[in-house]
């Protein structure tokens, strides 16, 4: 096998998104994704089980298709590697299943690896591949908002802060609903926040009183972490006052504002964690990435710290398997077991575990 620019395929399907990438070393050749996004939206929300259909029916094409644009064959592969979690239970067991399928199949070792720091692992396609150091990562998608300490992208990553009930992407969802946007939310508010005043609702900053904080000497129980069920409980009660009152709510003046809270946490308390902890590049990661007031705020907050932030391509901000591929490469790089197939789909898989070992 070919441990210096090893070719490798990666599988994702934590979610609705089937995606096979291929990478070589640290060159992306593919990144092909089928969503089932469409089938969704009448729901305003991901149904598992839609989902788990939705790959089942795209694995096949999406891996060939994978193949034919990289040019390679699956004889030629150095090896595989797969979204272990976390996810959906369901949609991850498709994933799993059909990378074990094709291991088992053409006798590549099979890498189980962990969706988040997939996430930071697109950071090492392109520029040699190699991450800075002092690096952090903030992941902001409908799942998951997390800040990240990355010391090693194979053996050391710590999660310093989360959200404690919804992710950022979950509550922008249940938030157009609210306000009667379309799904995903995400695109829908930034769109309508874009006519609004942020200052107009004084919508809660939820974890940023002093009992959550503390001090640097001595933390709170959450001073790097982030609530946002009691914005949107605010929010739904901002909009029954306005139709209570049999007035037009203004969607854009809430929007707005509700934007304003959520990205005046994560950039603050992402701030406070890279600073406390020396990390002074800040990648970031996740569909709700693409926000254009994240990342203004983040990236400006970030700047008077000097603190630098890397935003990857869109296309590789959201799940996709050239991520997984590109981890699993610089598993293979640095010498590092293949887990096998001896392993199962863990939808709260820990960001510490990189990849799963091999069973014994």
């Amino acid at each position: 096998m070919n441990t210096a620019e090893p070719l490798v395929l990666g599988i994702e399907s934590s979610c609705d998104e089937t995606g096979a990438g291929i990478v070589r070393g640290t060159e992306l050749l593919t990144n092909t994704v089928s969503s089932s996004m469409e089938q969704h939206v009448r729901f305003g929300g991901v149904i598992p089980e839609i989902a788990s259909r939705a790959h089942l029916e795209a694995f096949v094409p999406t891996v060939r298709a994978a193949l034919a644009e990289a040019d390679v064959s699956l004889a030629e592969v150095d090896a595989i590697a797969v979204t272990s979690g976390p996810g959906l239970a369901g949609a991850l067991m498709v994933g799993v299943a059909a990378a074990k399928a094709l291991a088992v199949a053409t006798g590549k070792p099979l890498y189980a690896i962990n969706h988040l720091v997939a996430h930071v692992g697109v950071g090492l396609l392109g520029d040699g591949g190699e991450l800075p150091e002092h690096l952090g990562a903030l992941l902001v998608s409908g799942g998951h908002t997390e800040i990240l300490a990355v010391e090693s992208i194979t053996s050391d990553v710590r999660l310093l802060g989360s959200t404690i009930d919804d992710a950022a992407g979950e509550a922008y969802d249940k938030v157009a609903r609210l306000l009667g946007l379309a799904y995903p939310g995400g695109p829908a508010i930034d769109a309508a926040a874009a006519d609004g005043d942020p200052r107009a609702f004084a919508f809660p900053r939820g974890l940023t009183a002093g009992k959550y904080m503390g001090s640097a000497e001595k933390p709170g129980p959450h001073r790097y972490d982030m609530s946002f069920s009691g914005l949107k409980t605010a929010v739904a009660r901002v909009v029954e006052t306005f139709q209570a009152a049999r007035q037009p709510v203004p969607v854009a003046d809430v929007a707005a504002s509700f934007q304003e809270s959520v990205v005046d946490v994560i950039s603050r308390k992402t701030v406070l964690a890279c600073t406390e902890h020396g990390i002074t590049t800040l990648l970031m990661g996740g569909g709700v990435a693409a926000n254009s007031r994240l990342r203004e705020l983040v990236t400006e907050r970030c700047a008077r710290h000097g603190i630098t932030v890397v935003v990857p391509p869109l296309s590789l901000c959201t799940d996709n398997g050239a991520m997984v591929a590109a981890l699993g490469a610089r598993l293979v790089s640095r010498g590092v077991a293949p887990t096998g197939i001896e392993f199962t789909a863990d939808p709260g898989l820990p960001v510490t575990t990189v990849a799963v070992p091999a069973a014994g």
